[in-house]
């Protein structure tokens, strides 16, 4: 394959099956990830500096809680609608609208803060307009990534963009902390505005092909939402995982996210836990090269398998709260989450039609981003039951069990990788 002036693949060539760089050769891919390591970079940036503009407006962390679970119940509640517009519309001009409003609400927000009429339903109704945007934009980011690459090189495509995104995060992050200490959260969110607004210019270079049902079926929403929860239920290896990734998501947010914390906070320190989350994202990053060099035949075999190794940080926890064991399982469960994060995308890309996709992604996302506050919000009251160190076990248990119940389903371990030559024709 390669692509011609029109920025569309020539399915007529084939293309070697490269290394970890061969996709950036793709001028469309290239700017697909720089926009979106520049979204993440932004969406990094803005719940530091949002945390920061709330407490000073009203100094109250309820207030607080408030504004951000605004923005969470928005992308729930939007996320099915998000994914049906991604495959009904083309997903680079999503991307682009959503970007540019992304850019113009935290503008908002930041003029509100400098010019000192924020107020708290200023904040809440900006948030909500946030969490839109990324309702919006997520499943359209997740299944453009095949419209822009070769098939051959696929893996190492989908391992490259979430390098980017895990740069952004990390990056964000960090920048949020030192532009709201040096110059208050107002001039933050400035920052954050034109991030987002560099991540629209790049997706406006995004020109792709629509994909088979990009002008719509023409049926009601309903009906649309309807035919994604088809193409999500008919394939058990699909539904499958996305329940074990529920229940994993779920004890992984209270252990690491809740327990985790208030182990650090008697033994190893706060400094110390910043550093052992941050060894996450570093294995994240290698994870995704591996996974740029390594194609599995049975990738979501791979994949899943390698998800019981996420038991290690909640055991290490429980019975070795050290530095450098918790540095090196927070690690591990980097790379792990990368395996597996890579192996179900390509999964999910060479097997679900294309005009459908994006609606399978969002059924998908819709579970995780409910899994998270559930996992949140149970695990301080089974620690305050049961013991830190009995819950953070049984969430290893758990997390096992639940792993190995996936692993029993044939489809799981049978699904099969296409062969370049396959996946082109």
């Amino acid at each position: 394959m390669h692509r011609d002036n029109g920025g569309k693949l020539d399915q007529g060539v084939a293309v070697r099956d490269g290394g970890l760089l061969t996709p950036l050769r793709e001028p469309v891919f290239r700017q697909l990830v720089i926009g979106r390591g520049c979204a993440e970079l932004a969406n990094a940036i803005a719940p530091v500096a949002l945390a920061f503009a709330v407490l000073d407006v009203t100094g109250s962390l309820v207030q607080l809680g408030v504004v951000v679970g605004a923005r969470s119940v928005a992308v729930v509640l939007l996320v099915l609608f998000g994914g049906m517009l991604a495959d009904r519309l083309p997903r680079s001009v999503i991307l682009q609208g959503t970007a540019l409003m992304a850019a113009g609400t935290q503008a908002v927000i930041a003029v509100s803060v400098l010019g000192g009429f924020a107020t708290l339903p200023l904040l809440v109704v900006l948030s909500i307009a946030n969490g839109v945007t990324s309702a919006m934009s997520l499943p359209a980011a997740a299944a453009l990534t095949p419209q822009t690459v070769p098939a051959a090189v696929l893996t190492q495509a989908n391992a490259v963009a979430r390098m980017f995104v895990n740069s952004g995060r990390f990056t964000g992050a960090a920048v949020g902390g030192v532009l709201v200490g040096v110059f208050g959260p107002g001039w933050a969110m400035a920052v954050n505005s034109a991030v987002f607004l560099a991540a629209a210019l790049a997706y406006r270079a995004v020109r792709v092909p629509d994909s088979s049902g990009a002008t719509g079926s023409g049926g009601s929403a309903f009906k649309e939402l309807a035919e994604g929860w088809r193409e999500f239920t008919e394939r058990t290896w699909v539904w499958v995982v996305v329940l074990q990734f529920m229940v994993v998501n779920a004890v992984l947010a209270g252990g690491l996210f809740v327990l985790g914390p208030a182990v650090a906070d008697g033994t190893i320190g706060r400094t110390a836990w910043g550093f052992v989350i941050a060894a996450q994202t570093m294995g994240a990053l290698v994870g995704g090269v591996l996974m740029a060099h390594w194609r599995p035949r049975r990738a979501l075999l791979a994949g899943v398998a390698v998800v019981l190794l996420e038991v290690i940080p909640l055991i290490t926890l429980a019975k070795a709260p050290h530095v450098v064991p918790l540095l090196l399982a927070m690690f591990v469960v980097g790379v792990s989450g990368e395996v597996f994060v890579v192996a179900w995308d390509v999964s999910l890309q060479e097997n679900i039609p294309p005009d459908k996709l994006a609606r399978v992604y969002s059924y998908d996302m819709l579970g995780s981003f409910i899994a998270l506050p559930v996992g949140e919000v149970i695990a301080g009251p089974l620690g305050t039951r049961f013991g830190t160190e009995t819950t953070l076990l049984g969430g290893a248990v758990v997390l096992a069990l639940v792993t190995c119940w996936s692993l029993c389903s044939r489809q799981v371990r049978g699904l099969v990788r296409r062969s370049p030559v396959e996946a082109s024709g």
